[in-house]
Formats: C-alpha cells, structure tokens, sequence
C-alpha cells in the first residue's frame, strides 16, 4: 500500500471541482518528488482540467523554496507553473500543468533554433529576477562550487569506477578546481535556476517560450551557468559551432539588457570553465544516484558529460595535464564499466 499516495488522493480531493481526482503518476526525478496528474474543476473554470500534484515527502525535500520562488518569478514574468495549493507540513502541491511535451523530446534541426531562443528569452528573465523578500538566494559561494565538484572523484571515479587516486592525482585534482573556481567566482552574479536543461523545460502551445520546472536550489550565481546547462546538457549533444552561435547571441542579448559587459573572449572563456564545473559535479552525481540511490538510469549520461569535459579541458593550455590524464586514466575506465565515450564533437 502507497500511503502517500492515498494521502495525497484524500488531499486533493477536499478541493472543490476535485472530489472525483484519481491520481495517476506522470514521472518521478532525480530526487525523492514524485508527480501525479488529476482533474479537476476549480472554481472559475468552464470545464475539468489537467493539474498536477506534487509529492515531495518532508523528511526528505523542503517544498518552501519551491513556493517562495515560483510565487515570486511568475510575480516577475517568468513562465512557472502557479500553485493552486499547497500544505508545506505534508510536502503536498496542487499546481498548474505545463503538459508532457519536454524540450529533449520535442528538438530536431529544424526547430532547435526557435526552441533555443524561447528557452534563451525565458532564462534572461531568471537571469534579471530578483530574490523573494521571504526567500533570499543562497549564494553560490566557493564552498559550493567545491562540494560539487568533488562528487566527481567521490562518487564517479572512486566508488563507480573503482579508481585508487594517489597524492600527485588528488593534487592535480586540487588544482584543476581552484582553476575553475576562480573562473566562476569572478563572472558577474546573476539569479540561477542551477538545472536549467532540456528535461526541466516544457514545450507549452502557442509560445515558443518554455515551462520551466525544478527551480527549488535556485542561487545567486555566475552568469554563464545556466546558458552552459542549456547548451552543454548533458542530455543532448549539439554540434559546437551551433553551440557557439548561441552562445554569443545570448551574450549579446544579455549584454544588452545590462545583465554582464564581457567581451565574446571573456564570455567564451567563463561559459567553456563553467561548463567543466558544470560536468565534473553532474558526473558525480550521475554516479551517485546509480549506487546511493538505486537508479541506474542516468549511468548512460556519463559518457556525454565526460566527453563535455575531455573536450572543453583539451582547449585550455591550463588544464594541459588535467587533460592528458582525463584521456588516458578516467576514460579508458568509463569505457570499461559503463560504455563508449565519444570525444569528437561534431
């Protein structure tokens, strides 16, 4: 017996227009959240429509930053779902449904340009977002970069790939952190979605402006972070001159709009070192989900991400030896425990 589940069922249907709601699962993620759809018949509306509830079970997830920064970015123009309501003791939402329609899913080449640019103009409006006055932005300060970026060796390649580091390794390790440390910690700050991605983004009729969902471990943080979650997802792999256009289209959209002064250079060199942040920390966490969790499904995603990686660190004369070891330690172990890694970009 699911008794979330029935809690939830007996929950939602103590709202008007939802005395007949029959949950079904839409997904779960990558957390403890779950996702069910009903319908219903709120008061206002001429028939029965689609919403969701979220079960986010409060022993394991905090549904407050969630509703302190979707009240307030959908206060500010950015395309959140609204909640209808909420019981924050019991980790239960009734929100706005965005549909099934995922960016992933629905990007080919025709379309990718137009798909990208909603999804460009929807993340300027986070970008330029300010802080709840009841939920101010943590900060994505040094401590967190490096906690992140040290699920790569924790998770990935000691527990999953049975690596043994030695000194000189764990010093190169250490160095090639402080190097793209720095590189975030200097980029000006903006309001960050922090999974801003291709399977968080939802396709909505009429717009090309997408959905956007996930946004609960929002931070104040480096500018590039989420363009290079978006066009380095770790999920879909595009051909690096598209990339680089769209790259340099958004510095100059955001430019505009008085968000950064950087110059293409400048730009360039922030979004490919926030990318390796970037990917070092999604590794690990793939890694991590497969042996913490029990959900080997994102064991596929490595291989890209790390590809992400042997491809951005090999442009750095910096990160020359980070580089070399990559490619001759780390990926011949990937490949033997979880599947081919393809280095060339397109």
């Amino acid at each position: 017996m699911d008794n979330r589940l029935q809690t939830l069922t007996q929950w939602v249907k103590q709202f008007p227009g939802f005395e007949m709601a029959d949950p079904q699962p839409v997904s779960g993620d990558a957390s403890f959240r779950r996702y069910f759809r009903v319908h219903g018949k709120p008061e206002g509306r001429n028939e029965a429509q689609p919403f969701i509830v979220m079960d986010a079970p409060p022993e394991h997830e905090d549904c407050r930053p969630f509703v302190a920064i979707a009240k307030h970015w959908r206060s500010q123009g950015v395309a959140v779902p609204e909640i209808l309501n909420q019981d924050l003791d019991q980790g239960l939402l009734l929100l706005e449904d965005f549909g099934d329609t995922l960016m992933l899913g629905a990007l080919t080449e025709a379309n990718a340009d137009a798909l990208y640019k909603g999804a460009l103009d929807e993340l300027l409006a986070i970008q330029q977002a300010t802080s709840a006055p009841d939920y101010p932005l943590p900060p994505y300060d040094a401590q967190l970069l490096d906690r992140e970026m040290a699920l790569f060796p924790d998770w990935l390649l000691t527990q999953k790939l049975g690596l043994t580091l030695d000194n000189s390794e764990r010093a190169l390790l250490d160095t090639t952190f402080a190097f793209l440390r720095e590189s975030a910690l200097a980029q000006p700050t903006v309001t960050v979605h922090r999974d801003y991605h291709s399977r968080n983004l939802l396709v909505r009729p009429g717009t090309d402006l997408p959905g956007v969902i996930d946004f609960q471990d929002a931070v104040c943080g480096p500018v590039t972070y989420d363009l290079v979650s978006l066009l380095k997802d770790c999920y879909i792999n595009w051909p690096t001159a598209r990339v680089q256009q769209w790259q340099e289209e958004f510095r100059q959209q955001s430019r505009s709009a008085g968000v950064h002064n950087a110059d293409p250079d400048t730009f360039h060199q922030w979004f490919e070192l926030m990318g390796m942040q970037r990917h070092l920390k999604a590794a690990g966490i793939f890694a991590r989900l497969d042996i913490r969790d029990g959900k080997p499904g994102y064991l596929g995603d490595i291989p890209r991400t790390v590809c992400y990686l042997v491809h951005a660190s090999g442009q750095q004369p910096a990160l020359r030896h980070f580089h070399e070891w990559l490619t001759d330690r780390v990926l011949p172990a990937i490949e033997e425990t979880i599947g081919s890694v393809e280095t060339r970009h397109l």
